[in-house]
This record gives structure tokens, C-alpha cells and sequence, in this order.
């Protein structure tokens, strides 16, 4: 086999120094390895303590070395201008299955992948499709995707019958189909509500085609002032997407004085981040720890399978968050129209649309 596991004890690698990149890659699982396989993991420039995006596919390859009695290498990025150089670092390092997190890894990922055919690829939020003829680009990369409009779809039902002013608003990182899937479906779940109670609820930030976003993937003041501006429009109910971006929005959030409420998305912030936990209504999840734990198992196991995941409502790769501290807040005859729709979104009785609709 390409990459048997073998019970044999490894010792510690020596790490690289990087040239025009972030930190040398650390080996970050505890205990003395018992496989040789070695498993590892980039970042995208949000780092791997957004407490969102990064730390999800962090923590999945994290629960797969664990498993498999091996070690995790990980490198972090803080801008983009890493990326190559630090997945070059981890195939120096001797890797067996790298992990890119992000669609902003996509063509270094393709790059390597083709370079290095022996190497199992796992990228998150990316088809690796460059040339769009359907199929990732190199034979060696497994996508892992996740239809969030259908998560979303429920938030925007959601947000809409809690809002009491009305409007509700989003708005992302950049302009990419992985961030406008969120608020395309959020979109759609307002539309849905107000055409089956014949409602008006306005969403701010995104008609569909154009709207808000930061230009970035950081939580730096260009998130704050885009939270500001669809505040000052009189939203209660606010849905940024982008990891940690929605730092910066809960900052405008409470300098605002007004009772706004947050939406996570990737991760429940209310366990991720309990500084949200008075204002995060619900998140839209993602199950990226789940399917790249899998994912890498499978390839320590020898059985990698290229064959692109999506994540959708009836798999539980997507899924809603609970209310938690909203419990008492929400309405329980919305809640459990919620409940109803997700069950009729699975059944095929409601569409939402999105580019990874089946």
C-alpha cells in the first residue's frame, strides 16, 4: 500500500524554517506517535483561532491523528501571500495527506496536488475545479463541500418572523461563491417567509446578485465599518460570513447600544465563542470537523477517496445551531416552523437553490 499505517514509533521531525511564509509547521497532538503516517494542515489567512472556519478543519484533523496514533503538522497563514510557500513547507516535511482550509488555497492546492501525486489532498469549502469541466483538477484531491444555503434558509426564516424592526441584514468576507451561499440562502428564507405570511421583511447587504463585503477575510476595521453601515440602516438581526469578521460586527453591535442580534456561521459561536452568547440568535453549521476528521482517517487507513462531499440538512453536513439563550426570546410556533421546514427541505417539498444543489 502507498502509506500502510504501521505501529512503529516515530520520531519527532525537526521543523523548517519557512522563507517568505508564516511559522515553521508545528506538531501539535500529544503523546508519543505509534503511526507513521503524518498528516497535516494549513490555514487560510483567518487563522487557525477565528473560532469558526479554520478551527473547525483544525480540530477534525486534530481528531484524525488522534485516532490514527500519529501527529498533526500544522502551519499557519496570515495573508495570502503564504500560501504557496507554506504548503511547499508541508510537503518538505514529508506529508502524506494535506489539508488546505479555504477556497483562497484552491490553485496552490491544484498546483501541489499536481506536482505531487503521491500526496493525498483534502480542501475544504473548494471544488479544485479551475478549468470548470465539473471534477477537481488532479486526481489526488477530495473536495469537501457543504451546501449551507440550505442551513441558511432556516436562518433567514428565522431571522425574519424575530425581527421586530423589520429588517434584517448580511454581509461577507468576499465575493466568492462560498461566502454569497450563505447569504443566498438567507435570502431566500426571507423571501420564503414573507411570501407564506405575507409579510414585508426587508434584507439589507445582499438582492441576490450584489451587496456588502470587506474585501477580506480579517477581522480589521474595513468589517467594523460594513457591520456599521447595515446597522445604521436600522437592522435587529445581522448575518456576517466570513470567520472572523463577525468579530468586528459584535464590537459595532454593542456600540450601538441597540438589542441586535448575531448569526454564526461554520461553527455554533455560542460554544465557540462565549462572548456571543448574549446576542448570537443561532448559527448555520457546517460540519467540517466531522467530514475532514473522516476524510483524513481515510486516508491514513489507505482508503482515500477522492469523490467530493457535500454537506447538506439530510446527511448533517449543514444543520441549524440551537437557540440557547434565545430559547425564551423566539417565539416557540416559529421555532417549530423552522423545524417543519428543514424536515420539508429534505423531503424535496421546499427547493433551495444554490450551486450545490443536487
Amino acid at each position: 500500500m502507498k502509506k500502510a499505517v504501521r505501529l512503529t514509533a516515530l520520531a519527532g521531525a525537526a521543523a523548517l524554517a519557512l522563507s517568505a511564509c508564516g511559522a515553521a509547521p508545528e506538531e501539535t497532538t500529544g503523546g508519543e506517535a505509534t503511526s507513521d503516517f503524518k498528516p497535516c494542515i494549513v490555514s487560510d489567512e483567518g487563522g487557525f483561532d477565528d473560532k469558526s472556519f479554520n478551527q473547525l478543519g483544525y480540530e477534525g484533523a486534530t481528531a484524525a491523528a488522534d485516532e490514527l496514533g500519529t501527529k498533526l503538522v500544522d502551519v499557519q497563514s496570515t495573508s495570502a501571500s503564504e500560501y504557496e510557500g507554506n504548503v511547499q513547507t508541508l510537503v518538505s516535511e514529508g506529508c502524506n495527506a494535506i489539508v488546505t482550509v479555504g477556497f483562497n488555497l484552491s490553485a496552490t492546492t491544484i498546483a501541489s496536488a499536481k506536482a505531487n501525486p503521491d500526496i493525498d489532498y483534502i480542501i475544504i469549502d473548494d471544488a479544485a475545479d479551475a478549468d470548470f469541466d465539473g471534477k477537481a483538477d488532479a486526481d489526488n484531491i477530495k473536495p469537501l463541500l457543504y451546501n449551507t444555503a440550505e442551513g441558511a434558509f432556516l436562518a433567514g426564516y428565522l431571522a425574519a418572523g424575530y425581527s421586530k424592526a423589520g429588517k434584517v441584514g448580511t454581509f461577507g468576507g468576499m465575493d466568492f461563491p462560498t461566502v454569497t451561499i450563505f447569504m443566498d440562502g438567507f435570502k431566500q428564507g426571507v423571501d420564503y417567509y414573507n411570501e407564506t405570511k405575507d409579510a414585508d421583511v426587508e434584507l439589507i447587504g445582499w438582492d441576490g446578485k450584489k451587496g456588502s463585503f470587506t474585501g477580506s477575510f480579517q477581522a480589521d476595521p474595513a468589517a467594523k465599518t460594513t457591520a456599521q453601515n447595515i446597522l445604521d440602516q436600522g437592522v435587529d438581526v445581522i448575518l456576517p460570513v466570513g470567520g472572523p469578521i463577525y468579530q468586528p460586527a459584535v464590537d459595532a453591535i454593542v456600540d450601538s447600544g441597540e438589542d441586535v442580534a448575531l448569526i454564526g456561521v461554520d461553527a455554533d459561536f455560542y460554544e465557540t465563542d462565549p462572548t456571543t452568547q448574549d446576542i448570537v440568535l443561532t448559527s448555520i453549521l457546517k460540519g467540517m470537523d466531522v467530514s475532514t476528521e473522516e476524510a483524513v482517517i481515510a486516508s491514513g487507513n489507505d482508503e482515500f477517496d477522492p469523490t467530493p462531499y457535500v454537506g447538506t440538512l439530510e446527511n448533517g453536513g449543514v444543520d441549524l445551531a440551537p437557540l440557547h439563550n434565545f430559547e425564551d426570546k423566539v417565539d416557540p410556533a416559529l421555532w417549530e416552523e423552522v423545524q417543519t421546514l428543514k424536515e420539508s427541505i429534505i423531503a424535496g417539498d421546499v427547493e433551495v437553490k444554490s450551486y450545490l444543489a443536487q
